[in-house]
């Protein structure tokens, strides 16, 4: 058979993918499964971290791709019932935030003027319109994921999963409606999670001050405005100012009374700056925490617009602007004692860039610290113990470190949003009455017990639901088995949870990985995985990170439709360890592609040199020990895999197939197929065919697409698509 000279990406790809996709092979239920023994295939199973639905594809998101698509293929070929689960995600507050923008710079309205029902719907018509776009990307990936099992994190079951995780925490007296303070977007007038915050640094001023003249401790601060609002300060309780604990001081601070309570604090590092801090309780999660412990006033002095709330010359004023009226009233009582420049790290917020503001505000909290009744333990010794006693391990081994030292520093999760699209919280209230459900009450009697409050009594009125929506993460916590049918008993949940691997960016391995424990231990009693490989970032060639800023942004998309799906995905797995940031380059991908006209070349010569090639043909001594060569790279190959060493696997492949295949073995091959000696050139077009299939199976995960055009045009695939042949051992 004669191929043409030159392989075409864009002529095979969607050609390709469309027949997978109508093969029905994506969907475990439809794999020729091979049984061990008698017994029924093992399965393996992992969900897709859900992209953003209306996002688009980025190198970020085409590493995970290719690595969650070299896992399935992988194990869909040593005949497992293998599913991979795709899904999306509502990224609620990005999707609601850009729906917005668009209205007001077209129509000059706000949500407010639109209603919530009205916003709704424009945002459902804007996912739809977008939705195709990022799941024609994951398809251009060449992810062979079960599209029949497409999950939605808003969609009726996720609803449904996300309200009964809701009640039954609340009933389990682990979710509460208290004050606490939280990260304010004051732009986006909402409460944010620390995960959409983006800290930048800027030059600010620390400030060197005391509150009055006969006040016996400097304290420094970036913020003097928030001064205004201190209700202590905390000193070690071995450190120089010990002897001023407990002692109280009435002042006034810029026109402001104050009420100081010196307090000792083990947490003060006495070596950094003055070795006391000023605490605003109201305006720090730190303070506050502090303040708790020590049972100080909260004293809020700004608002969720950012301005100042204190009486006088300062009161509406923005913060920025009440420092330098604070600063100018301090150098003129003579308070101010050093004023340093320095740069530090701002919080704003991801998708509006405001800064962020911590305040005190009545949410709702899932707590992390209480024991769950008859079961003695909290929600973070849950996220502990399976990480601890090894029944999920993390890759690399390291991360373990670190995801123990934020379990012990885990504060109350705030679970509330002040947005309109999203999971709405199901509590209702009536009067004095509350109620928590499934399903919203009935206007026309009480709530039923035992949701409603101790106490309560029957009033009149209807009921109304809570308006705030839940965090995204709490309905992607819930991911792993959400998507397989919970609350429902499916066969599904049964068969495929827990899963067998999450594989997700090492940056989320707080905000989603260790909430997705908490959630299936406590609604399972399950881990969610039994493995989690954690990727890096992707980084340009010189290893910064890749920004529209720095005008270093490559598209994946812009790339395959250059050098093709297959060089894109090698480019990103090779030389890269788990848990290492990824240096990427147009070069780079450029390579690979040549890598796949050398697999193409390679096999047309082939094709072309064993017409009628006997597959029962003996085999030389030397044609033998080439099959033992290639054999032990394959249980190499396959030891790599397993061992999640995909970087290692995909470099011996290139090397073998580049280096020893297409330069040693097929120059050597081309004298026997030139000889007289009838055995010796059936041996060696036996051989070659052998080499070539076992090739193509062994780079399939890596790179599927060539891979799978080639072994189609092979007399021995029998018609058999290369996805579901046999791993070679």
């Amino acid at each position: 058979m004669e191929l043409p000279k030159n392989y075409n990406h864009l002529e095979t790809e969607g050609r390709i993918y469309k027949l997978w996709e109508e093969s029905g092979f994506f969907n475990p239920d439809n794999l020729p499964l091979r049984r061990a023994q008698g017994k029924p295939a093992k399965t393996f199973s992992i969900v897709l971290p859900p992209p953003n639905v209306t996002g688009i594809l980025h190198m970020g998101s085409a590493l995970m791709l290719a690595l969650e698509d070299i896992m399935i293929r992988y194990q869909r070929m040593r005949g497992k019932r293998a599913l991979w689960l795709p899904g999306t995600d509502s990224a609620a507050i990005a999707t609601q935030a850009r729906v917005e923008k668009d209205i007001h710079k077209k129509e000059g309205e706000n949500r407010h003027d639109l209603g919530r029902e009205e916003l709704l719907k424009r945002i459902d018509k804007f996912v739809e319109e977008n939705k195709a776009t990022i799941l024609s990307q994951i398809r251009a990936m060449g992810a062979s994921v079960d599209w029949s099992r497409y999950a939605y994190t808003m969609d009726e079951k996720r609803y449904k999963a996300v309200m009964t995780a809701f009640v039954r925490m609340y009933e389990a007296d682990l979710i509460y409606r208290g004050n606490r303070v939280v990260n304010w977007d004051p732009k986006g007038q909402t409460t944010i999670s620390d995960d959409e915050i983006v800290y930048e640094e800027r030059p600010a001023k620390l400030y060197t001050f005391r509150y009055g003249k006969d006040f016996p401790i400097p304290i420094a601060t970036t913020r003097p405005e928030t001064k205004l609002g201190d209700t202590g300060v905390a000193v070690h309780p071995e450190g120089k100012y010990k002897k001023y604990i407990g002692q109280e001081f009435n002042l006034e601070f810029c026109g402001e009374k104050l009420n100081i309570k010196i307090v000792g604090d083990e947490s003060v590092d006495q070596e950094f700056g003055t070795g006391a801090v000023g605490l605003t309780p109201a305006h720090s999660m730190i303070d506050w925490e502090i303040g708790q412990r020590h049972g100080l006033a909260v004293k809020q002095i700004i608002n969720e617009y950012a301005r100042m709330t204190v009486d006088g010359e300062m009161k509406d004023k923005k913060t920025t602007e009440a420092r330098e009226i604070v600063i100018d009233w301090l150098k003129k009582q003579g308070l101010l004692e050093k004023e340093e420049s320095i740069t530090q790290n701002v919080a704003t917020a991801e998708r509006t860039g405001g800064i962020v503001e911590p305040l005190p505000k009545l949410q709702w909290f899932i707590t992390v610290n209480k024991e769950i009744g008859g079961r003695g333990k909290t929600l973070k010794d849950l996220m502990r113990e399976p990480v601890a006693n090894g029944d999920i391990r993390i890759i690399p081994e390291h991360y373990s470190k670190t995801y123990f030292h934020w379990i012990d520093n885990l504060r109350d999760w705030c679970i509330s949003r002040q947005i309109w699209f999203g999971h709405r919280i199901p509590i209702w209230y009536k009067g004095d009455e509350i109620y928590c459900g499934v399903e919203a009450p009935k206007d026309d009697g009480p709530a039923p017990l035992p949701d409603r409050q101790a106490g309560a009594k029957a009033s009149a009125g209807k009921w109304e639901q809570d308006p705030d929506v839940l965090d995204t993460w709490f309905s992607s916590a819930l991911w792993t088995f959400s998507t397989l049918g919970w609350p429902e008993k499916t066969a599904d949940l049964k068969t495929y949870h827990p899963t067998d691997i999450l594989e997700t960016g090492y940056d989320i391995l707080f905000f989603w990985v260790a909430r997705m424990i908490m959630m299936s231990e406590f609604h399972l009693q399950q881990v969610p995985f039994r493995t989690v490989y954690l990727h890096g970032l992707v980084r340009d060639e010189k290893g910064q990170k890749i920004s529209k800023s720095l005008g270093n942004n490559i598209d994946p998309l812009e790339m395959m439709r250059k050098y093709g799906a297959d060089a894109v995905r090698v480019s990103l797995i090779a030389g890269t360890a788990a848990g290492t940031d990824i240096k990427i380059s147009e070069h780079k991908i450029r390579g690979y592609r040549n890598f796949s006209n050398k697999i193409w070349n390679t096999a047309r010569f082939v094709l072309m040199s064993t017409d009628n090639v006997n597959m029962e043909a003996e085999l030389t001594a030397e044609d033998r020990m080439i099959m033992d060569e290639l054999g032990a790279l394959s249980v190499e190959v396959t030891k790599d895999i397993e061992e999640y060493r995909f970087y290692l696997a995909a470099e011996k492949l290139y090397h073998y197939v580049w280096h020893t295949f297409a330069d040693k073995i097929l120059e050597e091959a081309k004298v026997k197929l030139a000889g007289k000696d009838a055995k010796v050139k059936a041996s060696a077009q036996r051989m070659l065919m052998e080499v070539l299939a076992t090739c193509l199976k062994l780079l399939h995960p890596f790179m599927p697409f060539v891979t799978e055009e080639l072994y189609g045009k092979l007399p021995l695939s029998g018609k058999k698509m290369l996805m579901i042949e046999s791993w070679p051992t």
